[in-house]
């Protein structure tokens, strides 16, 4: 293993910085364009860097775990240069499938923080750990504080820790889906101890005590103290146990408005991978809607949201999945316009469908620049003209980005 001098000249799709070298690309952790760094490599990958230079565009990182912690990776780089980068990872997945266009400015959306997390617990003798793995690795960062949540999360730390001490299998970690709503913290719980049964009366006192709003073990409802509620658009609805939601309130609102500018005024639409109906319900009061979604429980949710009057246009719904049983050409003929919101595979066997379509307006939304540039391409191909794309940035210091795409056919 060699000691080597590297002139770091870009910023990779995971955070880490590129290194150009006659012998290929190496990727130093931690570092950013314009630094030199000294630093052993081995296998591409530079070990125990020293910093010789520095970027006038480092700061100090805001949170104490982020040396070791897995859930971000861009806390030392300045706003601006990283609003630039994950539009430039917009921009390089596109132009990795042939489509050359200007992509807009990336709009922050991490206000309040995020509002939706998935946290790890596990145990350490007699201690119970909670919070994310560390970079490469499956040991536990136990977390005391995360500059990226809300703070209603952060504060119930001790208590979601003193859940899972109750649920902890022998060996093994298990999931905690914490949600904020307008009621309370949704607290879910997965992989629990099999036994948990007998800890029912202990889990509802503390949940009780903790003033969550829910609490849900392995897909059973422990106890609703109140309904978790979300606010789609003015109408209440009731939250999934674990369900997904988009990961900030901000986020969802400029999504939102995204989306119902790219639809505009159009009288039939179909709303795909709906969700518990995140578009549907925005687009409802001046739209016919109908919202096809895989998950039985968020369609579960928005049938419940759907049941008092809201003064909104028609709304139906299919619980389907469409990734097998993509919506066929004959089904696409009564919608002027489709907006699909996939999972991070994206949504290739539907966007083949489309691009034989004849709906008019196409929106796009994804969390993966390289699934919704194939997606696109695709759509493209069978006619539709990219109209403009909007980068979303509701995943603070990390290296995913959201983003929107408007296409229509002539």
């Amino acid at each position: 293993m060699s000691e080597r001098e590297l002139k770091i000249t870009e910023l990779g799709h995971r955070g880490d910085g590129i290194a150009q070298t006659d012998s290929g690309p190496i990727y130093v952790a931690g570092a950013l364009p314009g630094e030199s760094v000294r630093a052993e490599v081995a296998e591409g990958r530079a070990r125990n860097p020293v910093f010789e230079t520095r970027s006038h565009d480092r700061i100090d990182p805001v949170c104490q775990h982020f040396s070791k912690c897995g859930g971000c990776s861009v806390q030392h780089l300045a706003e601006r240069p990283y609003l630039d980068w994950k539009r430039k990872l917009v921009e390089k997945a596109l132009s990795d499938r042939g489509i050359e266009t200007t992509v807009s400015e990336t709009i922050p959306a991490t206000a309040g923080g995020r509002r939706r997390a998935v946290l790890t617990a596990t145990r350490a003798g007699r201690h119970t750990l909670l919070g994310y793995h560390e970079k490469a690795s499956h040991r536990l960062v136990d977390i005391a504080e995360c500059p990226v949540l809300d703070p209603a999360i952060v504060q119930a730390i001790p208590g979601l820790k003193s859940l899972a001490a109750e649920l902890l299998p022998k060996k093994g970690e298990l999931r905690l889906t914490v949600l904020v709503t307008t009621s309370g913290l949704d607290v879910a719980i997965d992989k629990a101890d099999k036994n948990y049964d007998r800890k029912i009366p202990t889990l509802s006192q503390k949940t009780v005590e903790l003033d969550f709003a829910r609490l849900t073990v392995n897909g059973e409802v422990i106890l609703e103290v109140r309904p978790p509620m979300l606010d789609m658009g003015g109408i209440g609805l009731v939250a999934a146990p674990g369900g997904f939601t988009q990961a900030t309130h901000a986020a969802e609102e400029i999504l939102s408005r995204l989306v119902l500018s790219g639809v505009g005024q159009t009288k039939n639409v179909a709303d795909l991978f709906a969700g518990v109906g995140t578009f549907a319900l925005r687009l409802a009061p001046n739209s016919n809607v109908h919202a096809v979604e895989g998950d039985a429980t968020a369609i579960a949710s928005l049938d419940k949201a759907l049941r008092k009057p809201r003064g909104l246009k028609k709304v139906t719904f299919e619980k389907r999945d469409l990734f097998r049983r993509p919506l066929v050409q004959e089904e696409l003929e009564p919608f002027d316009a489709v907006v699909f919101d996939p999972p991070r595979a994206g949504a290739q066997a539907q966007a083949e469908l489309l691009g034989v379509s004849k709906v008019k307006k196409i929106v796009a939304v994804s969390c993966n620049p390289a699934t919704l540039s194939r997606d696109l391409r695709i759509l493209i191909d069978g006619g539709y003209s990219l109209q403009s794309i909007t980068p979303v940035d509701q995943f603070q210091y990390s290296p995913h980005i959201e983003a929107v795409a408007v296409l229509t056919r002539e």
